[in-house]
């Protein structure tokens, strides 16, 4: 059986599922979870911590659609012996979001239970959305930043370490003014939520091509999950001018591959189901 996570998917047969968010004439909607003892544990991050990240996560799947968040809704499980500053430092983490990306809190909904548990819907606008699929033969394959970093973070996390409170574990760092000045010169684009290899392999199935590799990586860099950076493909001859947009916005440009006819398959477990 396929994974699990893409079985479930597969149950729902609707256009507009399979991307980042889904596109209905200029607005984007998207949906993300982040959940205590599955992306978090509450003794890794302060309160404001957690509230942004799970913002952060769904922000980053309206930027790699070429979208600007307006709305969002919020549906959020607390434990119910919260106190009034634990609240207040929650929705400090959501409203930090809502000011730094220009967009408006609407509304949602809140429940008690044993753990901390945030769903977020996002409402964005775009002009002219970049999806997954539209690679060519020939088009060159990069992605931006540095991969693995978040991978060794969590992993020393979980072995009771502490990490630094500028990891992008914490805190992912989004791309925006790179992505939304260069979405004119790509052909394709997500965000790498589940590692590198993981979200080939969605290109690789929606595009139906396979990548011949100029760069090698670990296989802890090629599943990696959570770092947020974006994974993208372009034509050769734009690549000096997506380059020069780097550079101007002060964002690392890796170029490791170039489309090629074939199949991927992740080299990853699967990070949504176990077993």
């Amino acid at each position: 059986m396929q994974d699990k996570e893409s079985f479930f998917i597969s149950l729902f047969p609707d256009a507009h599922i399979g991307d980042d968010g889904a596109v209905i004439g200029n607005t984007v909607y998207s949906k993300d979870l982040f959940c205590e003892d599955v992306h978090f544990k509450r003794s890794w991050m302060t309160l404001e911590q957690i509230a942004y990240k799970s913002m952060l996560i769904n922000i980053s799947d309206a930027i790699v659609m070429n979208a600007r968040p307006k709305y969002a809704l919020i549906g959020i499980k607390m434990p119910s012996d919260f106190t009034a500053p634990e609240m207040e430092e929650i929705a400090a983490g959501f409203l930090r979001a809502a000011r730094e990306y220009d967009f408006q809190i609407i509304g949602g909904d809140t429940v008690a239970g044993n753990s901390l548990d945030i769903s977020v819907t996002l409402v964005s606008h775009t002009d002219a959305p970049v999806y997954r699929k539209g690679i060519r033969e020939g088009d060159l394959i990069a992605h931006t930043g540095t991969l693995g970093s978040v991978g060794e973070d969590l992993a020393a996390l979980l072995r009771g370490e502490s990490i630094s409170e500028t990891s992008r574990f914490i805190a992912p760092r989004l791309r925006a003014e790179f992505f939304y000045e260069a979405a004119p010169c790509l052909h394709a684009a997500l965000d790498i939520s589940d590692g590198l290899s993981k979200d080939l392999s969605r290109l690789s199935r929606i595009n139906d091509i396979s990548f011949a590799w100029i760069q090698q990586y670990t296989k802890a860099q090629l599943c990696s999950g959570e770092e947020y950076e974006i994974l993208f493909a372009f034509a050769p001859e734009n690549r000096e001018k997506i380059m020069q947009i780097a550079r101007r916005h002060a964002t690392p440009v890796t170029v490791f591959a170039t489309a090629v006819p074939g199949s991927y398959e992740s080299v990853c477990p699967p990070n949504h189901f176990r077993g």
